[in-house]
């Protein structure tokens, strides 16, 4: 069973995520977990009238994401009925991505699903402060980045993007394999270059990609770097129709550049379409 963990802060882009994720898994044995934190700020030095005041603030607050939580669970039951779907809730009041993380390690979480953007987020900005905060922090669970306002398609193609640099196990390329099988996709290699042809180690570690697609269909594709990195992958997704960007998250990869920007709509990257981030081992 397929056990999947869906933050929500109740806005419409955080439902649109959890309603992508159980087309997404239509024709699988699911275990949903619903998660809202919500944050209690009291100082550390109070008094005991503002001890009180924190109280009564935490169980207002609790039971309000109790309440819209019930919400969440009646909508979706109703949304993905035909489908083999289990749903809990869970509401804590701690850090989103501390409790993340806590919440992979105890419910064996195999995949987070977030919304790209929050109930007050921007729609020029490709990730909210929580998703960018998530896959920085997150390292033992692949995450998938819904955009907002996105309607269910068939995942007919992954665009993979890599420069061949780092060797990857198929441990590691387990996500992006369970996504293809989902559906039966193409998975498109994206390969932006820089040289006109593969050095020794690049054509050791595409010798070793191509040994672990073994019986999937794949295809390699040369991209010319002809301006920013982001610029290419956004004509690639276009020209291709692209359903699902796929991409392994290490030190110096390509995702850290991505989330360590100050500003994300600075580098151009605004993903129209599900952005897959797999978390490597080092």
């Amino acid at each position: 069973m397929k056990r999947i963990l869906i933050p929500t802060d109740f806005s419409e882009n955080a439902y649109s995520a959890l309603f992508y994720a159980t087309r997404l898994f239509q024709h699988q044995k699911c275990q949903f977990y619903i998660l809202n934190t919500f944050d209690v700020n009291t100082p550390v030095l109070t008094s005991r009238i503002d001890t009180s005041k924190g109280d009564l603030l935490y169980h207002q607050l609790s039971n309000e994401s109790q309440d819209r939580l019930l919400e969440t669970y009646h909508s979706i039951v109703r949304d993905a009925d035909e489908f083999d779907h289990t749903f809990e809730t869970i509401s804590v009041s701690k850090k989103l991505s501390e409790t993340i993380n806590k919440t992979i390690k105890s419910k064996n979480i195999d995949l987070v699903v977030m919304g790209t953007k929050g109930a007050s987020g921007a729609k020029e900005i490709f990730m909210g402060s929580n998703t960018v905060r998530a896959i920085q922090k997150i390292k033992d669970c692949p995450i998938l980045a819904i955009p907002d306002e996105f309607d269910f398609e068939k995942l007919v193609d992954i665009a993979f993007a890599t420069d061949f640099r780092r060797f990857y196990s198929k441990e590691e390329l387990e996500p992006l394999l369970q996504m293809a099988s989902l559906f039966d996709s193409n998975i498109r290699i994206m390969h932006i270059h820089e040289e006109e042809k593969l050095d020794e180690l690049q054509e050791h570690n595409f010798k070793k990609l191509k040994e672990h697609l073994e019986g999937y269909n794949y295809t390699l594709h040369w991209m010319s770097r002809f301006d920013k990195k982001t610029e290419v992958i956004n004509t690639f997704i276009d020209k291709m129709n692209i359903n699902m960007l796929a991409m392994l998250y290490y030190k110096h990869s390509f995702i850290e550049s991505i989330t360590h920007e100050p500003v994300i709509k600075k580098i151009g990257f605004h993903a129209s379409i599900p952005f897959l981030v797999i978390p490597t081992a080092s």
